[in-house]
């Protein structure tokens, strides 16, 4: 369109402007689009009118775009990330070494044999007096003498238990080593030394007539079987504990010897009972038994009645003759 505003006095001229057209470029001869149309309509497509084109376009670029995004030979495929799981497989038993099957029975066995070496040594530790040879069994020769010297065990007629001592105090009465009656004879705190009192002229190897007082030494602790007036644990009775040592010793150690029938010399396997000389009361033991510190063992203590509990008899030992030869063992 010209405009004449510059020349006021000349007519107005109206020109028309040519209106430029541009063909509409057809999707289906793209380039990009050639691959999508069929071999056999690509050269004799016909142009649809220019409403429709556009439509006809759009659903061509839609249809195409589908069978683009479905089609596997125009799209590369994405590949799926892979899952890996990993399961740890334990051996069988089968396939287990041999040590691994069998270390815990080998531990088991190991610690067997340390408790019985343990077992043996606290057993051979037990006797310091290995000089004795000394039968575990009561000796069936009849006749041997028991002199001073001898280094016995005290074994109770009825019950067949010894007289026993250890390191353990009573926990009434004097508080001191209590003495008790143990079920075995292979105990080496059942063996005393039989010893006379200070002052007499009894000498060692010497006989032991009835009446005669003596004192027994635990040859383990080396303390002296002891009476007094201190009541027993169990019954009641006067306590029997052990007391004193090697240079302390008192009249309360003191036990009178009495031989039980015709025999006028102590002697192995005799009856004998032993009295107190301070309290009269007699060595007694009975089936009373301790259940605590002592399980097992049963009550030794003082009665003044003379009975059947208060008899004992001379077992195991060595015992040194009068003459001068070899100690016979028994």
């Amino acid at each position: 369109r010209l405009s004449t505003s510059k020349f006021p006095d000349s007519p107005t001229l109206h020109t028309p402007v040519p209106k430029l057209s541009f063909p509409q470029p057809n999707p289906f001869l793209s380039s990009s689009h050639h691959h999508l149309l069929p071999a056999g309509k690509a050269a004799g497509a016909t142009v649809a009118p220019p409403g429709q084109q556009s439509q006809s376009s759009l659903s061509k670029r839609k249809s195409s775009a589908n069978a683009a995004s479905t089609s596997p030979a125009s799209t590369p495929a994405i590949a799926k990330p892979t899952r890996i799981v990993y399961r740890e497989k334990f051996p069988s038993e089968s396939e287990l070494p041999f040590w691994q099957k069998t270390w815990f029975i080998v531990l088991l066995l190991i610690m067997a044999l340390g408790f019985f070496a343990l077992a043996i040594f606290l057993f051979l530790s037990l006797d310091d007096y290995s000089d004795f040879s000394v039968s575990a069994t009561p000796s069936s020769s009849e006749g041997v003498e028991v002199t001073f010297g001898s280094v016995i065990k005290l074994m109770h007629e009825r019950t067949k238990f010894r007289l026993h001592s250890h390191e353990v105090p009573y926990g009434s009465g004097s508080g001191q080593q209590s003495v008790t009656g143990f079920p075995g004879v292979d105990d080496s705190n059942s063996y005393w030394v039989v010893k006379p009192v200070p002052g007499s002229s009894d000498k060692q190897g010497d006989t032991i007539k009835s009446g005669t007082v003596i004192r027994l030494q635990h040859m383990k602790t080396r303390k002296w079987l002891h009476s007094h007036l201190h009541a027993s644990p169990i019954s009641g009775n006067l306590e029997v504990s052990c007391f004193g040592g090697e240079t302390e010793s008192d009249t309360g150690d003191h036990w009178k010897l009495e031989i039980e029938g015709k025999g006028k010399v102590w002697k192995q396997d005799q009856k004998v009972r032993l009295r107190h000389v301070d309290t009269g009361g007699y060595l007694h033991s009975h089936d009373k038994k301790y259940q605590r510190i002592a399980g097992g063992q049963q009550e030794v203590c003082g009665v003044e009645q003379k009975g059947r509990d208060n008899v004992w008899l001379a077992a195991e030992g060595v015992y040194l003759p009068t003459n001068e030869g070899k100690a016979e063992s028994s």
